[in-house]
């Protein structure tokens, strides 16, 4: 670990159903050995029931680092994200949308935005919000206007060290392996000038399972895909410095296979 840093573990797309029951709570429980902080970057369940609920909730019971949350879109398949979340929140778990919360961390102050995000592409490859199914639609539009609510989010935040963290993908790099036609489909630009704009020193997603886990918004903000058929490992984890405008990098610290 680098002096004066914040080890930050990520996972995302957990998709907790009774095939991957117990996967991840070995490693959740020793955390603490290699990070300060847990982000979750959504599609915590494989289809937002009840029984994934209770499975996820056991999965994350009594974990010995502050956990903040996003939802996914699959935690929203049977319009019960908002039961979802407040299991989470019953844990201890700080479920965001379109919020923050500054958490102090190792004596230092941290400030974490989410929101889920959404689709609407990216320059080269355009969304549709226009055309295709209503839920196709909103979708489309969601990302633009989640995009306005991670920025508001951001500037909320009173400390320097902030964190975007979300589901959906705010660049194109973390995209690649996946098939191009879909790009428009997994995230939106405009949340990466939201994390800008903001002035985050590291944005978090998940969505793109054939992803790739490094990445960089224009303004030089590192992301990572931190989807968990992506990373192939229960978490990834990231060093940030407190106070650091633009990184020149984060690294990634290796975690458990």
């Amino acid at each position: 670990m680098t002096a004066g840093c914040l080890r930050v573990a990520a996972v995302g797309d957990l998709h907790m159903r009774a095939a991957v029951s117990g996967r991840f709570r070995p490693d959740f429980l020793r955390l603490s050995a290699d990070a300060d902080l847990l982000l979750l970057a959504g599609d915590l369940t494989d289809g937002g029931s009840r029984t994934e609920a209770d499975l996820l909730c056991a999965e994350l019971a009594d974990l010995p680092v502050p956990v903040v949350a996003v939802l996914g879109n699959h935690d929203h398949d049977r319009k019960s994200g908002y039961l979802i979340a407040a299991r989470l929140t019953a844990l201890g778990v700080h479920v965001l949308d379109g919020t923050a919360i500054t958490l102090a961390v190792q004596g230092i102050r941290l400030g974490v935005a989410g929101v889920m995000g959404g689709s609407g592409g990216f320059p080269g490859h355009p969304g549709t919000p226009e055309e295709g199914s209503a839920e196709h639609r909103a979708r489309m539009r969601r990302g633009p206007l989640d995009a306005l609510r991670l920025r508001q989010a951001l500037d909320l935040i009173d400390c320097e060290t902030r964190i975007a963290l979300m589901h959906f993908a705010p660049v194109l790099d973390t995209l690649a392996g996946e098939p191009p036609k879909i790009y428009p489909g997994l995230g939106c630009h405009d949340l990466a000038a939201a994390v800008d704009a903001g002035g985050a020193l590291l944005a978090v997603h998940g969505h793109a399972h054939g992803g790739t886990e490094f990445g960089r918004t224009q303004g030089g903000v590192p992301v990572r895909n931190v989807s968990y058929p992506v990373l192939g490992r229960t978490y990834a984890v990231y060093e940030v410095t407190p106070g650091q405008r633009r990184p020149s990098d984060t690294g990634s610290v290796p975690s458990p296979p």
